[in-house]
């Protein structure tokens, strides 16, 4: 009895389950796999639209007979690229009115028109032409003729529903599209970018971590860059760092730091003498970086706090029992109690800057060396109008993303183990 009701319950339970695996299925997956199906083709933004014939109906009165009116229909196959197969064209005329001198492909029944045009190649257009003529010799009104709309069907394939695929867009991806260098600038944004914020995250949880008066308000002033809106921070960076009219050239110049305005967001190198070495940094990539350290530091600083408000503060007066420094207490004992919190935190805002779009875009559109993974998905997506190279990419970058979660968690679990 027991085994029987308990097989009534998990039928039940998978019952329920179904609706919210559905959903799961239609909200996450079915994008993911649809990337996936799109990225094995050589898909544009022209081929998602579906051909379809088209005609335009226009309808002249001829002056010399006013029993007959001709019309006009413009023809065309909507696909630049694309065949359609078996046309068929209905319209309705008046009544008392019938065509004459009917076109081949054409007949006429019961005040209708029925055409089977055949196949259209892509880009087809013609002008097909009736006289239709009143079979009671009164005038044919205009209108009555514009107010019937005539109507064609055909067959076309669907590109993105055929099951023909190609690795030509990984091979573009890999070996036409400099991705190499895209890599080393998506790596470079960020590895820095991630170990940036965390280190100015730890930096500001141990500030306020501190009894001092207004701690609650510098705590609140700090969430600031976190909780803004992007597009309005990005702007008012752009107009800071502006070469011409910006508020860091004119502080640098004035107090005679530089000579020249640097343009920050615009130049892609700086070239700067450190002992004698001339050495080249990556000026606008080092600038974003530096913007994205701001930005989201808070984040960091508000794990880490949470993190260092729970250790117990018996361990500080035993240290300071035992005379230790700040420097001391914080390597043996506040590190070791946040490296968790750390290691998490790495990995979240590596998979986060890894994907990171709308940062760099409003910053600098990609340009100047700017150029990261996620901002060519756009410009193969959008900008190049091609999606099955869009979506190739976007599928690398799922790849390495998974690749680096193997390793991580895989170095995470081994030290774990050895503790």
């Amino acid at each position: 009895m027991s085994n029987k009701l308990s097989k009534i319950e998990k039928r039940t339970a998978y019952i329920l389950t179904l609706p919210a695996v559905c959903l799961v299925f239609a909200i996450i997956l079915f994008p993911i796999f649809a990337n996936v199906w799109i990225s094995f083709k050589e898909v544009g933004l022209k081929d998602i639209r579906i051909p379809e014939p088209r005609a335009k109906k226009i309808v002249k009165s001829i002056s010399e007979e006013p029993a007959k009116i001709k019309i006009l229909y413009k023809l065309r196959n909507s696909s630049l690229i694309q065949e359609i197969r078996n046309i068929s064209f209905v319209d309705k005329f008046p009544k008392n009115t019938k065509p004459i001198d009917l076109d081949e492909r054409c007949i006429f029944k019961v005040n209708k028109i029925r055409c089977n045009f055949g196949n259209w190649q892509a880009k087809y257009r013609e002008n097909f032409e009736i006289i239709l003529k009143s079979t009671d010799g009164k005038k044919i009104e205009k209108k009555e003729v514009k107010s019937f709309k005539p109507k064609l069907n055909g067959k076309s394939d669907n590109i993105l529903l055929s099951t023909n695929f190609t690795l030509k867009n990984f091979k573009k991806v890999l070996f036409e599209n400099e991705f190499f260098d895209l890599l080393s600038t998506t790596f470079y944004y960020t590895f820095f970018g991630t170990v940036g914020s965390i280190i100015f995250g730890v930096l500001a949880a141990q500030m306020v971590n501190q009894k001092f008066f207004g701690r609650t308000f510098m705590r609140s002033i700090l969430l600031f860059p976190y909780v803004g809106p992007v597009v309005a921070l990005a702007y008012t960076w752009e107009l800071l760092l502006d070469p011409n009219s910006g508020t860091l050239n004119s502080l640098l110049i004035n107090f005679q730091i530089i000579e020249n305005p640097i343009n920050l967001l615009g130049q892609k190198y700086i070239t700067f003498n450190f002992f004698g070495f001339d050495l080249k940094l990556r000026l606008a990539l080092t600038t974003v970086i530096f913007f994205e350290i701001w930005r989201y530091f808070p984040l960091a600083f508000l794990f880490i706090l949470a993190r260092l408000q729970a250790v117990p503060k018996e361990l500080y007066e035993s240290a300071d029992v035992d005379g230790a420094g700040p420097i001391q207490k914080f390597i043996n004992i506040t590190l070791p109690q946040i490296t968790a919190v750390i290691s998490i935190l790495f990995m979240i805002r590596f998979i986060w800057n890894f994907n990171k779009f709308e940062d760099v875009f409003l910053l600098t559109g990609g340009a100047s060396g700017t150029r990261t993974l996620p901002i060519n998905v756009y410009q193969q997506g959008f900008a190049i109008s091609d999606i099955g190279m869009g979506s190739a990419v976007s599928i690398v970058i799922v790849i390495l993303l998974l690749i680096f979660m193997y390793f991580y968690f895989h170095l995470i679990g081994k030290k774990a183990n050895e503790s």
